[in-house]
């Protein structure tokens, strides 16, 4: 979609490293957009820049899985002291500028980075200072060792998805023998649920979206996995994107769409070129365009819209936001999208692994898929294992599998805590390994990160709490300020500046931002923080210096500067 309008952002960004006002208001012009609106959507995404950042732009992830440490060794501290440089700012000479990112879905591939929108994986401090040397000798990245850029899959137990080879048309040449509503009533028999960790049935959601008014319905696949410790789809991307926009066209043709969208996360731009020749072979094999293998009346095309760094975009009403040019602040729900999606038309939403599953169905049947799992999560789910284990990567797995089995198999040793779901998910206890993912009991849109007995529980609290705060969209009060002051208090905690009260006034907080925030971000993001209240108090109680009040900041150091300006 070369003139999507976060496209065209993105190239300027290139050219000339950050966005100005005035290239603002020249898109504004080309694209008979307000100005207002081209600024709102240039300062919610964290990937666009209104300041020049430099040639080198390097962005640490700050994971838990993928962040900068390493040996002992903070990968940051050690590249800005390499190289002279503040992070968060650009140097001087305008050569290179440093700052933090979020997770950047390389979880499986220790301390990561993005170079120029490139991931750069495996870092160490030898290659840290080796990466430096090429920076001050102004090396292309072309010239950079092959090895940093490598990315490999990971795949540690393949299932019922995962082995499943390209299908090609296989399924789409099934369903076209019959007709749609048959191939629908497959996908409600099947028991499908949705991927991403809320459940909702695809069947149903297809069939509402089907059945909605109007001539134009629309499909969307959200690509934009951001949940940190989550990198499933990236190998889903990777290996089974046939089959991805096999089940893209499938449910296009249940529902009658005519156009789809796939809506991928900036931080995997680098995958762009792969998907792109993928379509086109599609196209050239005449399983997209007009009159799919032959069939009249049957045309389907798809275009790829690549974000720009927002977690708040993979909720989907917020993604659909950014799809029309707009930031990606969550609707108000209902209406839902499945009648008033995209540019207001019925649109189905689901994620990578979802479409992938439907497909799986439509080629095999639903009576064999129902076959694995549990009686209220069929199928199969892929997990993202990542953390303190000797094995991180993809497991894939019949739903009803032990938390422990997963542990088991991926190597883990002395666990005292598994976050199951990323951030805003569950953290499960060591007493409570023996229960087993499933809609039934522990759900997850696939994020597993495992800590051992070494982590601090606070400093993993600490970072999960600016996760939310930092990619909070700021439209409600609750979240945009509520997200701050838990991040403020559990750093207040984990520094051992808290009191009981301060305790008792974290959970209040925590139940006031789940309770009245306007989305999803919102209503999960002190999940963590109650967790590890409920399940850890001990970790806390170490924190307590005292039982009563106690200041958060020193008030005699804060009015020194102004003691010097009355002086």
């Amino acid at each position: 979609m070369a003139d999507h309008l976060l496209h065209r952002l993105y190239r300027l960004q290139q050219a000339h490293r950050h966005i100005s006002p005035r290239l603002m208001a020249e898109v504004a012009r080309e694209s008979g957009l307000p100005v207002s609106q081209v600024a709102a959507v240039v300062s919610f995404y964290s990937f666009f820049y209104q300041q020049p950042v430099g040639c080198y732009h390097v962005l640490f992830s700050n994971c838990t899985s993928c962040g900068y440490q390493a040996g002992g060794v903070n990968l940051l501290a050690l590249l800005c002291q390499q190289l002279s440089i503040t992070p968060g700012q650009t140097r001087v000479d305008g050569m290179v500028s440093v700052d933090e990112t979020s997770c950047i879905g390389m979880c499986d591939h220790g301390p990561s980075m993005l170079v120029n929108g490139m991931p750069v994986v495996n870092l160490d401090e030898d290659s840290i200072r080796q990466l430096c040397g090429l920076i001050a000798a102004q090396q292309s990245l072309d010239d950079w060792p092959a090895a940093w850029f490598r990315i490999n899959n990971h795949i540690r137990k393949p299932g019922l998805l995962l082995q499943e080879p390209p299908l090609s048309g296989g399924a789409l040449k099934k369903a076209l023998a019959g007709d749609a509503r048959l191939m629908l009533e497959t996908i409600v028999q099947s028991g499908l649920r949705g991927r991403g960790g809320a459940g909702f049935a695809t069947g149903k959601k297809w069939l509402l979206c089907r059945e909605a008014e109007g001539d134009t319905h629309y499909v969307v696949c959200n690509a934009d996995e951001g949940e940190p410790g989550t990198f499933k789809d990236r190998v889903l991307l990777q290996c089974h994107a046939d089959t991805l926009f096999e089940g893209m066209t499938l449910c296009a043709y249940g529902i009658g769409a005519q156009k789809g969208f796939l809506y991928l996360r900036g931080e995997y731009r680098y995958l762009l070129g792969h998907l792109q020749a993928t379509l086109a072979q599609r196209y050239h094999s005449g399983l997209l365009g007009a009159s799919i293998l032959g069939q009249a009346g049957f045309s389907f095309d798809i275009e790829i819209v690549v974000g720009a760094g927002a977690y708040i975009c993979g909720e989907e009403s917020a993604l659909i936001e950014s799809l029309e040019g707009k930031p990606g602040i969550p609707r108000i729900r209902p209406p839902f999208p499945v009648t008033q999606g995209y540019l207001g038309r019925p649109t189905v939403v689901n994620n990578v692994e979802t479409f992938i599953a439907a497909a799986y169905i439509v080629k095999h049947g639903s009576e064999g898929f129902r076959a694995v799992g549990t009686e209220n999560s069929a199928g199969s789910k892929i997990l993202s294992v990542s953390g303190d284990c000797r094995m991180p990567g993809i497991y894939e797995y019949s739903y009803g599998v032990s938390i422990q089995q997963v542990l088991d198999d991926s190597g883990a040793t002395h666990v005292q805590a598994v976050q199951i779901g990323g951030p805003a998910g569950s953290l499960v206890a060591k007493k409570d390994f023996n229960r087993r993912i499933g809609f039934e009991d522990v759900s997850t849109g696939g994020s597993f990160l495992i800590f051992d007995g070494s982590r601090d529980l606070l400093l993993i609290n600490r970072n999960f709490a600016r996760f939310f705060a930092h990619e909070s969209c700021g439209f409600c009060t609750p979240c945009r300020v509520g997200t701050r002051l838990l991040e403020n208090s559990v750093r207040k905690i984990a520094d051992g500046r808290a009191t009981r009260r301060d305790i008792n006034e974290i959970r209040q907080l925590s139940q006031l931002v789940r309770q009245y925030s306007h989305c999803g971000l919102g209503h999960t993001a002190a999940n963590h923080i109650l967790d590890s209240l409920q399940h850890f108090p001990d970790v806390f109680a170490e924190k307590m210096q005292q039982e009563m009040f106690t200041s958060a900041f020193d008030l005699d150091a804060a009015l020194e500067t102004a003691r010097q300006l009355t002086q």
